[in-house]
């Protein structure tokens, strides 16, 4: 059995949480934290029960994780016809012609953002690159201020800590309230003054848009902004650098993928499953449930750790192995309801921005593999991750040559 001593709290399982995965899921697969009065699971089929059947394993803990922060209730708590259409007014505004003009906007950002670095041969994927992309791009789709993205990328962190962290301190609980408090009171007359004269960005959509006769209140509009932002901001630097980092890490697979840009979703979606940014979803257990012959109680919180799952043999052949070309993922398939992976979760809440993602990743790693000829990693550069809910690179130095196009550019 699993050490009774061991648990997912160490800094053992912090500094590197996929050593544990298969030891959990034979031998402890549902793990419990005395600490946190809380059960894990670990095997593929078990998570993905939990985030499927939503009258079982309900989302009322958001109530307490991200309501507070979210100023108001957030889409994985909802149900029934306020979801559905809610849902798919948020959806619309990430699909379909929306998307076309994101992926302009995604480019545009990109190719400005990478310029400076293109004549230096060096850049940290994460910290030069990856961060200022991921909420530049989210302010210029919502239609907020871009030169604002220090200050609000500084109140997302405060969110993202109260939502993300397993234990808080009460000091570190009141800063997180504060960011919150600050996003709110930036966003609320920004959303009123939309509502008065929409544009055409998604604030403007969510303001006028309406489905079966349902609106959303300033509130409501708030609550999925900040929603949005989290979303869409926290785990795009950290997939671009892991996309990054898995092929240098496997040469020959980056050669194919330079030679073959159709390849390049599947990496994606190899990525996603490797190494999901997001690793825990919690679920509150309406009544007793009964996994791997251990009883857990109704009202207790369950984790899904979804790297765990998404390392299950018996759901992937050689699942601690990076292949872009394995037959059991499904390109085609990864980035919607029917993906065998579990990086969007799974189920009626499955992250509605799983195609925005894709086209956010997909168009910065076709622009910038081209300009970053030999890419590798800096010498002397020491890798490290760090996150228990969600997960990604401290940094990512890489040297290149600049391209022919690159040094054009830059």
């Amino acid at each position: 059995m699993v050490d009774p001593r061991f648990s997912i709290l160490s800094e053992d399982f912090a500094a590197a949480p996929h050593r544990y995965f298969a030891r959990l899921r034979e031998q402890s697969p549902v793990h419990y934290e005395p600490e946190l009065d809380s059960y894990f699971l670990s095997r593929h089929r078990d998570v993905r029960r939990v985030l499927t059947d939503h009258d079982a394993f309900t989302t009322e803990t958001l109530q307490v994780r991200a309501e507070p922060v979210m100023r108001g209730p957030v889409l994985a708590q909802m149900t029934g016809a306020e979801h559905t259409a809610k849902r798919k007014i948020v959806v619309r505004g990430f699909t379909g012609p929306a998307l076309q003009d994101q992926i302009r906007v995604i480019r545009a950002n990109a190719a400005e953002l990478v310029a400076p670095f293109l004549p230096l041969g060096r850049l940290d994927l994460v910290n030069d690159f990856g961060k200022p992309f991921a909420v530049r791009v989210t302010l210029d789709v919502l239609g907020l201020d871009r030169d604002d993205w220090r200050q609000v990328a500084a109140w997302l962190g405060g969110v993202g800590e109260f939502i993300t962290s397993i234990v808080l301190t009460p000091d570190r609980r009141r800063h997180c309230l504060d960011c919150a408090e600050q996003l709110e009171a930036y966003l609320v007359p920004i959303i009123e003054q939309r509502r008065r004269h929409p544009g055409a960005d998604l604030i403007s959509r969510l303001c006028t848009a309406e489905f079966d006769g349902i609106t959303m209140s300033t509130r409501d509009i708030t609550a999925l902004v900040v929603n949005i932002l989290v979303a869409a901001v926290e785990p795009a630097d950290k997939t671009l650098a892991l996309l990054f980092k898995h092929l240098i890490d496997h040469p020959e697979q980056l050669a194919r993928v330079r030679t073959d840009p159709t390849l390049l979703p599947a990496a994606i979606a190899e990525t996603l499953r490797y190494t999901p940014p997001v690793q825990l979803v919690p679920r509150q257990a309406e009544q007793e449930a009964v996994f791997a012959g251990t009883v857990v109680p109704a009202g207790a919180t369950v984790f899904c750790m979804i790297g765990a799952a998404n390392r299950d043999p018996d759901a992937f052949t050689a699942p601690d192995t990076f292949d872009i070309h394995r037959p059991d993922l499904g390109t085609a398939r990864s980035f919607t309801a029917a993906a065998q992976h579990l990086a969007f979760g799974a189920g009626l809440h499955q992250c509605p921005g799983a195609a925005f993602a894709r086209a956010e990743i997909e168009t910065v790693a076709a622009l910038l593999l081209p300009l970053l000829d030999d890419v590798r990693h800096s010498p002397g550069f020491g890798y490290r991750e760090t996150g228990l809910y969600t997960r990604g690179p401290v940094s990512l130095s890489l040297d290149f040559s600049p391209s022919g196009t690159a040094r054009r550019l830059g």
